[in-house]
């Protein structure tokens, strides 16, 4: 009965909110990681991208002005991880605060002598155990660029992170996925980065995944939705379980 009522109530919001087919077209071709994705996944992707917009509540900070477009840019993005999923997977909050440009955040830090000091970062994105996800405009605005960088996937991956308690890398799995091989797989992978980033390396995988093992699943998710074939090549087994978890596999269609 609750699964009836909660897809009645799905269809009556696609419904009665309806995406603007010129608006629809202009964002999608701003998107070039959506390329080869199928009608039917075109169609669902719009569906939840409709449900996104309609349960998430939109502000913008420090003079930003959203438009639907803007909107609708940002929900493209956030759902197509979730395309396989569903859109409950970001229940649970409902804002998304987009700020013009890199924001300050204060953060707490202990120092090797045990003493605490407040310091000042610079933030392109941040998302909250419990609330919702921040974004910087100008660098959102750079999806068109296919680089392995993609900060709405970036901040929204650590959402659905945190379903099962604080960001640690560690997604809430389906049965048909084993714990002993995520466990196993990105650990493995995860100390191969940040070994050859404190060897001074180059690597073709960001740095900033070998900062702990939330952002490496982060960052590698970015890589794995633009740059497919980059993650394939470097660890093939953490592309292998996201094709499992996310259900897609980008390198076929970006082929």
């Amino acid at each position: 009965m609750l699964q009836w009522i909660r897809n009645w109530r799905e269809k009556s919001i696609v419904k009665n909110n309806p995406i603007d087919e010129r608006d629809w077209q202009q964002v999608v071709a701003q998107l070039p990681l959506l390329r080869g994705l199928s009608d039917t996944e075109l169609s669902e992707l719009r569906r939840l991208a409709i449900l996104f917009i309609h349960e998430k509540d939109f502000v913008g900070i420090q003079g930003q002005v959203l438009t639907g477009n803007m909107a609708l840019l940002i929900a493209l993005q956030a759902c197509l991880p979730i395309l396989y999923l569903g859109i409950d997977w970001y229940r649970g909050w409902s804002s998304v605060i987009v700020y013009p440009a890199a924001f300050k955040a204060s953060r707490t830090e202990v120092d090797q002598y045990g003493i605490a000091h407040e310091v000042e970062h610079d933030l392109l994105g941040e998302a909250w155990t419990q609330g919702g996800v921040i974004l910087a405009w100008d660098d959102t605005a750079q999806a068109g660029v296919i680089d392995g960088h993609n900060l709405v996937i970036h901040e929204f991956v650590h959402k659905l992170d945190m379903l099962n308690g604080a960001a640690d890398g560690f997604f809430p799995l389906p049965a048909d996925i084993s714990v002993k091989d995520w466990t196993e797989t990105f650990s493995r992978a995860y100390e191969d980065l940040t070994g050859r980033v404190q060897r001074g390396e180059r690597t073709p995988i960001d740095r900033y995944a070998a900062t702990n093992a939330a952002e490496f699943v982060a960052v590698t998710s970015e890589v794995f939705f633009e740059l497919p074939t980059l993650l394939k090549a470097e660890y093939p087994d953490v592309f292998r379980l996201y094709t499992e978890f996310y259900r897609q596999n980008p390198a076929q269609r970006l082929a």
